[in-house]
């Protein structure tokens, strides 16, 4: 692809339960383009556990490597279902740690516009890897606390599906 014709990358971050990945995937499907899921939901189902401190590195790794795969296909737009920001935040939160190359990763990657979905929509229990309404919310705080330390700008997306996709749409058109 082109350099000029590099899809604007769109980070879609928030807690569990949230609305991620039904917003990322209404998303793709509007722009006729592609969107990264997130590969931690992957290694749950593949493992059958929730990860554990190493293996958070390597999830954040995966989650890179498959965003640049879609990055070669997508067209305009590629939708990132979480990003190394996420993951370090989860790092402190069960760990209170994060492993240095997780946040070196966490501190280096930038996209074009960070959406925030928020905790607004009903916490829906996930197996393994979502805990509680509790545990969202406080994630949620976290997110917005780690994003303004970073000086990274983001958007809160609420609401229903219908006007978190409208929100969404009428942000990305800043930027055409």
């Amino acid at each position: 692809m082109p350099p000029d014709s590099r899809p604007s990358r769109i980070a879609i971050l928030g807690a569990e339960s949230s609305g991620k990945s039904t917003l990322a995937a209404a998303l793709a499907a509007r722009y006729g383009t592609l969107w990264v899921p997130e590969y931690l939901r992957e290694f749950v189902e593949t493992h059958g556990r929730t990860p554990h401190e190493q293996d958070q590195i390597d999830i954040a790794l995966m989650q890179i490597q498959r965003e640049e795969a879609a990055a070669q296909q997508a067209v305009r737009f590629l939708f990132c279902d979480t990003t190394p920001v996420m993951t370090a935040l989860y790092s402190r939160f069960y760990w209170q740690r994060v492993d240095r190359r997780l946040a070196a990763l966490a501190q280096a990657r930038r996209y074009d516009m960070t959406l925030v979905t928020m905790p607004d929509m009903p916490w829906t229990a996930d197996g393994m890897q979502r805990e509680s309404d509790e545990v969202r919310h406080t994630i949620h705080a976290m997110l917005l606390q780690v994003l303004e330390q970073q000086g990274i700008g983001y958007e809160l997306i609420g609401g229903d599906e219908s006007r978190r996709l409208g929100t969404a749409a009428a942000l990305l058109e800043r930027l055409s």
